[in-house]
């Protein structure tokens, strides 16, 4: 085969606008379970990487990758017959940054490779981010006081109204409140927020290719407040949401006692549930699919999707770390933004 016809058949094979990836906190996983997850040709050919050159390549040695790499300046650098990884480069503060420890040089540069995809994406040069994990405590030492990824999306691209979904297979939840205490969860409930939230869904899941998805609608309280006995969230709030959701011709039920609620999705009664806090979602999804877990982020001006893991400091750099979810996440935001990749 000629050159120029390989040239014709990888730029026939590569989206226009790539998805970008980030490369997280540089001590975490992140390096790893990008090297591991672009092995798959099929992959590699609709992403770029955001990060840091050497890092990178010290991932990949660790994971036992044989995956190489290349700076571009720009989505317009990349060419389609190198099949070295682009890498938009970010610069270390300090080359001495070792895996599974928190660092301000570390937090500095993961917030630094997001926000460089997040005003590609909203320039649209690239299709849409796919996050490595970050570290919180290491975000928090650079001095960027925010709880995640998803706060730092909401600010840069300006979205007031966002949520987090985790999907994994059939099973999806919608959170209405993430990042807070557990004691500030019922205050900040109200009927708008949780509407907003299956109004969000609803579009997602449409999306997603679901004609009419099904909604539980978990309780606050145990049993559901049982009437009002345990709590009176879920019969003031949570119950008018949802009439209201059904008004509006969401198929929606609840609330349902949060125990019960997630067997019935997994049991195919519910394309999704929508929890009221961060760990009633979380918990069940990762002990159901922690490895191929992913988190989508809903009302963004941009497509986000992202592994549904921390940074795993306990494992980084031993080459332990297992891609599944970022994989999965490529595939989901791929498919989002309407690239076809085939298995």
């Amino acid at each position: 085969m000629t050159s120029s016809r390989r040239r014709r058949e990888s730029e026939a094979a590569r989206p226009v606008a790539p998805l970008a990836v980030t490369m997280g906190d540089p001590a975490g996983v992140g390096p790893e379970i990008i090297s591991l997850a672009l092995e798959d040709n099929n992959l590699r050919r609709c992403c770029l990487v955001v990060g840091n050159l050497d890092r990178l390549a010290a991932g990949a040695r660790k994971a036992g990758s044989t995956l190489k790499y290349r700076m571009v300046d720009d989505v317009s650098d990349i060419d389609p017959v190198d099949d070295r990884v682009p890498v938009v480069h970010q610069d270390l503060p300090s080359a001495e940054i070792p895996f599974g420890k928190l660092s301000a040089e570390a937090g500095e540069c993961a917030y630094r490779c997001l926000v460089r995809a997040i005003d590609m994406a909203m320039q649209g040069r690239v299709a849409g981010i796919v996050t490595a994990p970050l570290n919180k405590g290491s975000l928090h030492l650079a001095g960027h006081r925010f709880p995640g990824h998803t706060e730092i999306l909401a600010e840069r691209t300006g979205a007031e109204d966002y949520v987090m979904m985790l999907a994994a297979g059939g099973m999806r939840v919608l959170h209405v409140t993430t990042h807070m205490p557990v004691a500030a969860v019922p205050g900040a409930l109200n009927r708008e927020r949780i509407l907003r939230v299956l109004h969000l869904g609803q579009e997602a899941l449409v999306r997603m290719g679901i004609e009419r998805p099904r909604f539980g609608v978990a309780g606050l309280n145990p049993h559901a407040g049982e009437g009002g006995i345990f709590g009176d969230e879920d019969v003031n709030i949570i119950a008018p949401a949802v009439e209201d959701a059904v008004r509006v011709g969401i198929d929606a039920k609840g609330p349902i006692a949060p125990d019960i609620v997630f067997l019935k999705m997994n049991r195919g009664h519910y394309d999704a549930v929508v929890a009221m806090y961060h760990d009633q979602g979380h918990i069940p999804l990762k002990l159901l699919a922690f490895e191929s877990g992913v988190n989508i982020t809903l009302g963004l001006p941009i497509i986000r999707t992202s592994v549904d893991h921390g940074t795993a400091f306990d494992i980084a750099g031993k080459g332990l770390a297992d891609p599944g979810s970022l994989i999965e996440a490529i595939r989901l935001a791929a498919s989002m933004a309407g690239i076809v990749i085939a298995r």
